[in-house]
């Protein structure tokens, strides 16, 4: 019998050192979601392993989640050049990924723009708009640099970085519902929306349809009134900094560099706190099946398997030495 239960627990999650794969609990729907986790400030490490596992033993996806990694082996965030197993691409129906200044090597860019050009349809949240920088000059991903016309962020997603729209660190967000798209199916089943990341400053293209508002608030809790002040823009316009509020959530759908077209999602909320919040988690979910051509669940189950304390954000303070063995199930 234990042997029996061994060789079931080995079934259920397939691991690799690199990398880790939570194989579909229950009903298989059959599809490959690849999640990338790389950025130094928003704990994709953490929230990447976490939806892996939601989307896997709440709804039947497959789900390989892969990280940068340093040259020990474990998980290090500022390995910008570092994307393990990128063979997983090769196979990926849709892509889930938290990014900032990526910069990997020839091949696995290859790899992410092969999936992107079979029209995989790409869920981006928060950093994921200045995914890419550091690329030599003469390299072929060169255009991919955020600082290059707005490059990979700009050209796929609607946006780049722009700015800090709320104070970092001092004003959360609240999602406010675009009334004239609240019937959109990634939408169905979510009420609250917070994060207590703050407000980006985003200008979408004519072409992406805006779900998601971000109301600037005083303080880090979804309790504080808004906030009310004006700043310049990055054109140089004076505005009210809610009047009208950022879009911080939008999809569109672009025509890739190989013809064929690529079902887009792109929030600039999603950090690891941000999804502790059940209505920001259920949007992405809800985007997962949206962009996968699949019929969206009236209220989708987006309770996380297992503990989720995701640890706040910033440029230090991420856990040290984690290892992608330590995200498989039951651990």
């Amino acid at each position: 019998m234990k042997s029996l239960l061994l060789s079931l627990l080995a079934a259920s999650t397939l691991q690799a050192a690199d990398h880790v794969v939570y194989e579909p609990a229950g009903d298989s729907k059959g599809k490959h979601i690849v999640l990338l986790a790389g950025d130094e400030e928003y704990r994709s490490e953490e929230a990447m392993p976490m939806l892996g596992k939601l989307l896997s033993q709440r709804h039947g996806f497959k789900c390989t989640v892969l990280f940068s990694l340093g040259a020990d082996g474990t998980i290090d965030p500022t390995a910008g050049g570092s994307l393990s197993h990128p063979e997983a691409l090769d196979s990926a129906d849709a892509i889930v990924m938290l990014l900032r200044f990526r910069h990997w090597d020839d091949a696995t860019s290859k790899k992410f723009e092969a999936a992107v050009n079979r029209g995989v349809p790409v869920i981006a949240l928060r950093t994921s708009t200045h995914a890419f920088n550091g690329y030599p000059k003469g390299s072929p991903f060169a255009a991919w640099n955020f600082n290059n016309n707005g490059g990979w962020g700009r050209k796929v997603l609607g946006e780049t970085w722009v700015s800090h729209w709320g104070n970092h660190k001092v004003e959360a967000t609240k999602g406010i519902i675009e009334a004239a798209n609240a019937n959109h199916p990634i939408l169905r089943g979510v009420s609250e929306i917070f994060g207590n990341t703050d407000v980006y400053e985003a200008a979408p293209p004519a072409d992406a349809v805006v779900l998601v508002r971000g109301q600037v608030l005083q303080g880090m809790t979804p309790d504080t009134p808004p906030a009310s002040y004006k700043k310049a823009t990055a054109a140089k316009v004076e505005q009210e900094v809610n009047t009208p509020m950022m879009p911080v959530a939008w999809v569109r759908v672009v025509k890739n560099d190989a013809g064929t077209e690529n079902k887009v999602f792109c929030t600039t909320m999603g950090a690891a706190t941000d999804l502790a919040t059940e209505g920001t988690r259920r949007m992405v979910v809800n985007a997962t099946f949206w962009g996968l051509g699949l019929e969206v669940p009236e209220k989708a189950d987006v309770t996380p398997v297992g503990d989720y304390n995701p640890t706040m954000y910033g440029f230090k303070g991420n856990k040290q030495g984690l290892k992608p063995d330590d995200f498989v199930l039951g651990k």
